[in-house]
């Protein structure tokens, strides 16, 4: 018999749906503008069974893709099981047989040293196919019209990392795919690489070096000639895992460092530049550009640890109000020998889950869009959080002016992270629209929500209405029409 457990993390709005979908010309409220051409991709985590454990986080589901193809103002909805070797390995057995997440301490011994990857933080699109990213992981490869599973690919044996983020980027001047792998060598290790792929898919090179100590490096930024990481003290041990507790704790007895490393074939771990910080914690990135000798990254920034399911290492108490983070600056000149970053905030939001116009990827954007947390509005929890944060605002900062705007979703709502569509590929920035998944948790139900993406206090253009509900989702991304093909005919 299959019981999830009575728990926050599974009932209500969380109640596991588990379902795949095939459901043309979508019910819509406004109109959907005629020249947006292309689909919307984005990811939940789902647990395909009952947790192994009898209890788990959300960050542990299996990958369930979802994409919204738009074409000649009417959308049709896909949604596929990202078919990972470990949701493979369950289906046949019919019951969950990995334990905690990043835990191999807890998995049955009959998927011992198997890969333990759920493909559920982000798909993405590069040279025909459509990733599916779990950051512990290589990635997934799915077919992008249908979401048919093809496997892990590791680049034609030039991958020899066993993982890959789940926040790449694209180049827009090169097309190249700029990733990442932390924990390269194993669980728990200090090692990373870098890698750069070309357009067509092919792994042009790769640069392997370490971190001051292991932590979750969970995105970074690139610049025309660099790439930076953020290390914050998002840690752990094996004697963590030996003694069962959640893979992450927060120490706040370390400091954060940047790493600046030049983007070119050759580069070797002593090219990497290493600037030093305060404690604090960071997970995803704005942007990054560089101004002359110096470089800014703009990413969230707060005091203290903002994830309440990766506790404190020593255990003391969540505090909601050092975990809030706000858009931050921090700025490093290489022409100078300083050894500490700068930073300075750029928006009075509670934001995260930030997102660019992505043309301007590595350049200086004035744009800049957040899933916000608004304490000043009204909250009704009726069917439960949808991801356990009251993410009930849409945020829009100008960067130039410094002004910004807000839509609230309503006291019995929230949402999750927006996309940026372009009205046409040499559109300026910031002239198209956001989409974005809208949680209706007295509902139960999901809508998709788009906006004038410089205009969001406009309220949407267009409601969607989704004929199943999606749980709480991580990341997503655009693909424009040409960029959409099946895997037979991908670079």
């Amino acid at each position: 018999m299959t019981t999830f457990p009575d728990v926050p993390a599974f009932t209500g709005f969380n109640t596991p749906s588990r379902v795949e979908a095939n459901v043309e010309d979508l019910n819509v409220h406004g109109q959907i503008p005629a020249e947006m051409d292309g689909a919307f991709y984005r990811v939940q985590p789902e647990h395909q069974f009952p947790p192994k454990l009898g209890n788990d986080i959300a960050f542990n589901g299996d990958g369930m893709i979802s994409m919204f193809r738009f074409r000649n103002g009417k959308v049709n909805f896909t949604q596929r099981w990202a078919k990972t070797d470990k949701w493979k390995l369950e289906n046949e057995a019919g019951r969950a047989l990995f334990g905690a997440y990043r835990n191999p301490l807890t998995d049955d011994e009959t998927v011992k040293g198997k890969i333990r990857g759920t493909a559920n933080t982000n798909a993405y699109i590069h040279g025909g196919r459509l990733y599916a990213l779990k950051e512990d992981s290589p990635p997934l490869v799915m077919d992008a019209v249908t979401l048919e599973t093809q496997g892990y690919i590791d680049f034609h044996g030039k991958m020899k990392g066993e993982t890959f983020s789940a926040h790449p980027k694209t180049d827009p001047a090169t097309g190249n795919l700029c990733s990442f792998g932390y924990a390269s060598k194993g669980v728990l290790t200090r090692d990373m690489t870098y890698y750069e792929i070309s357009p067509d898919g092919e792994l042009l090179y790769d640069v392997w070096f370490e971190t001051p100590y292991y932590c979750m490096m969970h995105d970074f930024a690139i610049t025309p000639d660099y790439a930076l990481f953020s290390v914050m003290p998002m840690t752990s041990s094996w004697e963590r895992l030996a003694a069962g507790k959640p893979h992450f704790g927060f120490d706040t007895s370390l400091p954060t460092y940047l790493a600046v490393m030049p983007r070119k074939p050759g580069t070797t771990a002593d090219d990497i530049r290493w600037f030093k910080g305060g404690n604090c914690f960071t997970a995803h990135v704005m942007n990054a550009f560089q101004e002359g000798s110096k470089i800014h990254l703009d990413l969230p920034v707060a005091a203290n640890n903002m994830m309440p399911f990766f506790p404190d290492i020593n255990d003391a108490p969540f505090d909601p109000v050092a975990g809030a983070t706000y858009l931050t600056r921090w700025t490093v000149d290489m022409n100078q020998n300083d050894e500490d970053y700068k930073f300075v905030r750029l928006s009075e939001m509670i934001g995260e889950f930030p997102k660019i116009d992505d043309r301007f990827t590595g350049q200086k954007n004035r744009y800049g869009w957040m899933v916000v947390i608004d304490p000043s509005q009204p909250v009704e929890m009726k069917g439960g959080s949808a991801g356990g944060w009251v993410m009930n605002t849409l945020g829009f900062v100008d960067l130039e002016t410094g002004a910004d705007q807000k839509w609230w979703c309503g006291p019995v709502s929230s949402i999750q992270e927006p996309c940026f569509v372009p009205r046409s590929p040499d559109a300026p920035e910031g002239d198209g629209w956001m989409v974005m998944v809208c949680n209706r948790l007295e509902e139960r139900g999901s809508d998709l929500l788009i906006f004038e993406a410089t205009n969001i206090a406009g309220g949407p253009i267009a409601t969607i209405n989704i004929p199943v509900r999606l749980r709480f989702g991580l990341h997503g991304n655009w693909a424009d029409a040409d960029r959409i093909r099946p895997l037979e005919r991908a670079a």
